[in-house]
């Protein structure tokens, strides 16, 4: 009798994998469930090798089922398919039953296997439940599951993105004391995440060593991110520092480096200094680095602001030359200048090239067309394209009122002031406070005078 149920539930098994191999896995069930309703015994192992195939076609439902049932039995999962389990209903962010399947492990004595465990972090940490992430990974420490370099690198990441730059640097000290190297990935969650939240000193202190000593290799991503958070911080001379290490180290600079060099280094494009801009601009065509429109975008305003227009013409021709077209942000410097600079028509016919050739202006520069027909005392046709911007879908903002405003108030045009006035009210605007008691005034003068 035995050797018959033997032979009987090895035919059900070897249907079944037929059925799961052709990715039949609703007639499969079905075998499964004639199965375990025959005098057949189902075993544990039965269930664990069901539940795998169902969590890789990501049927959690029916894992779930298939789990109470297995449980209702007196069976266990083994500490693999707990494992692929919790990893299944990580992808699909079903907390409530991971909840459920980790005191079980628990009990059981099972910890869940490192991959899993870190998925489960990076979950936690994604839903903004670092506190609960760290609390887990205590736990998982406490028993015996050795975290990895990926395991600090989620954490790590998490923390930075919580922005606990302190709490980072400890994780990070912590895994160096574990003896546990960091690779490159480690190595970018922690300085990009450092740079970002203004702590480029706590970055560099941290992985000067690794960087010395050639433990991991650094990329540009990583030494980008230093020299901005340098450049930012106005340390312009340690962000060239760190160009000059990359070059040794055998990472070229890119067009990001030279990108963030020309934005922030005030020796540079700033303070009066653009030629030495353009003589980085220079280096970066010697050394076959192509600029793209952010780089002609940055030399373009630094030598419109200077006043030097005869080098934003030959920058804008050198652009045409290599295939390049302005953007957005382009056209928007190149319409704020001949504001600025009283070419209104040549500010309205750039605007229009850009709407010609379908790049979409945001508030920023409506606010550079509508400023510069304002202060030229053209006020109209400043509504005029305010009008435009409200019916291509841009909502004006609160400089975008302010600008309309003021050069009503400048028309003595006052009750279409208080009418603009009611608009920026009703979106949640406030106007200053100085234009707001001088539009009170023109209007109690203009009554006066009534």
């Amino acid at each position: 009798m035995c050797g018959s149920l033997g032979a009987t539930r090895l035919l059900y098994r070897a249907r079944i994998s037929n059925y799961v191999k052709s990715g039949l896995i609703d007639r499969a069930l079905r075998v499964f469930d004639e199965m375990s309703h025959s005098s057949c015994r189902v075993f544990s192992v039965d269930y664990n090798r069901l539940i795998g195939v169902l969590v890789r076609y990501s049927r959690h439902e029916l894992a779930e089922h298939y789990y109470y049932e297995l449980t209702s039995q007196g069976f266990s999962l083994t500490p693999f398919t707990y494992s692929r389990f919790i990893s299944g209903l990580c992808r699909v962010k079903n907390l409530t039953l991971i909840n459920t399947l980790l005191p079980d492990m628990d009990r059981l004595g099972y910890v869940p296997d490192i991959w899993a465990f870190n998925i489960y972090l990076d979950l936690l940490c994604g839903e903004s439940q670092l506190d609960l992430a760290l609390e887990v990974f205590d736990r998982m420490v406490e028993k015996g599951r050795e975290p990895d370099v990926v395991t600090y690198t989620i954490l790590i990441d998490g923390l930075c993105k919580d922005r606990k730059f302190d709490r980072a640097g400890e994780m990070w000290i912590e895994m160096i004391e574990r003896g546990i190297a960091p690779d490159y990935v480690a190595c970018t969650a922690l300085v990009v995440g450092l740079c970002i939240g203004g702590k480029v000193d706590l970055a560099y202190e941290l992985v000067i060593d690794v960087l010395k000593s050639g433990q991991a290799e650094f990329n540009c991503l990583i030494y980008n991110a230093l020299i901005g958070g340098f450049c930012k911080a106005g340390r312009v001379d340690k962000a060239l520092t760190i160009k000059s290490f990359m070059q040794k180290n055998g990472c070229k600079p890119d067009i990001v480096t030279y990108n963030i060099l020309l934005n922030y280094c005030y020796a540079f494009c700033k303070g009066g200094h653009t030629r030495r801009g353009y003589k980085l601009f220079e280096e970066m065509g010697r050394k076959g680095i192509m600029p793209d429109v952010l780089t002609f975008t940055i030399l373009i305003e630094a030598f419109l602001r200077e006043g030097s227009s005869d080098m934003a013409k030959k920058l804008l021709d050198q652009m045409t030359v290599i295939g390049l077209s302005p953007d957005r942000v382009l056209y928007t410097v190149l319409v704020d200048h001949l504001c600025k600079t009283g070419k209104i028509g040549m500010a309205r016919s750039i605007f229009r090239d850009m709407v010609e050739k379908e790049i979409r202006p945001d508030e920023v520069s409506y606010n550079a067309l509508i400023g510069g027909l304002c202060k030229a005392s053209r006020v109209g046709e400043a509504m005029q394209v305010y009008e435009e911007m409200k019916a291509s879908g841009c909502s004006p903002d609160e400089v975008t009122f302010k600008l309309i405003i003021c050069g009503l108030i400048g028309e003595k045009q006052l009750s279409m002031a208080c009418t603009l006035w009611d608009q920026m009210m009703e979106k949640g605007f406030t106007l200053d406070s100085s234009v707001s008691e001088i539009l009170v005034n023109e209007i109690q003068s203009q009554d006066g005078e009534g």
